[in-house]
């Protein structure tokens, strides 16, 4: 009797275990989790970091200044092919996200990290490598800012908070 409750314990056990992995992996293939909002940190297993100054990304927009309400294009540019991102424009003062993604590419998802819209996610596991959005500036001053993508190659290897370079504010007179 006591070997019998034994083994249905451990095929239970085994059964949520296997359960649990299946439905993390799967989650994570179609974007990012919520608790990455503010590390931008993905939550895999057994993932490693890599060094910045090791990765293939680069993010970048044409322009070096915008106004208050501007739409600011931004590209990603990548070498190798990668299976998932989490993109935020960031202010450089105090390192709060800001603004709203207003066109992001197929195979993307907004999400809502502090408000509609602000971080941009993948919503498959694609294979991409150049990808274009369009972030819009708050209609209130919020000042200098630079955008952040975390990159995931595979599920045990990424790269976080890859950065671009300062897109200053400007204010109309």
């Amino acid at each position: 009797m006591e070997d019998g409750r034994r083994a249905r314990t451990a095929i239970v056990g085994w059964a949520c275990t296997t359960l649990c992995l299946v439905s993390c992996a799967a989650a994570f293939s179609h974007g990012a989790s919520l608790s990455a909002c503010t590390d931008m940190m993905p939550r895999h297993l057994r993932a490693q970091l890599h060094s910045p100054s090791n990765n293939y990304v680069t993010v970048h927009t044409n322009m070096s200044f915008y106004f208050p309400g501007d739409k600011v294009p931004v590209t990603v540019r990548s070498t190798r092919d990668f299976m998932g991102f989490l993109l935020q424009a960031r202010k450089v003062s105090n390192d709060e996200i800001a603004g709203t993604f207003v066109f992001i590419p197929p195979g993307s998802k907004l999400l809502t990290c502090f408000e509609d819209g602000d971080t941009v996610t993948q919503s498959d596991k694609s294979l991409k490598r150049n990808l274009s959005f369009v972030w819009k500036a708050p209609d209130q001053p919020i000042g200098d800012i630079k955008f952040f993508i975390s990159i995931v190659q595979s599920y045990f290897v990424y790269w976080a908070k890859i950065e671009s370079a300062i897109v200053a504010q400007r204010v109309q007179n």
